[in-house]
């Protein structure tokens, strides 16, 4: 089973490439047991989601300026 490091490592990988088969399993199944982990996922998919609405909006108001 991989470590923490290793995990938050993937996470983070898989913010910007899709993950292989294993890999998200590795994920799944050590975010089951690990609440430091699960945390560091779900905040980072968060701030991911919270930075993509920002940009969303700061183009709509850039278009309505146009």
């Amino acid at each position: 089973m991989r470590n923490c490091r290793e995990i938050t490592e993937l996470v983070s990988k898989g913010l910007d490439t899709p993950l292989g088969i294993g890999e998200r399993l590795s994920i799944k199944l050590h975010v089951m047991m690990c609440s430091r982990c699960r945390n560091f996922q779900s905040q980072t998919q968060f701030i991911r989601k919270a930075a993509h609405r920002y940009t969303e909006q700061l183009q709509d108001r850039l278009d309505k300026k146009s």
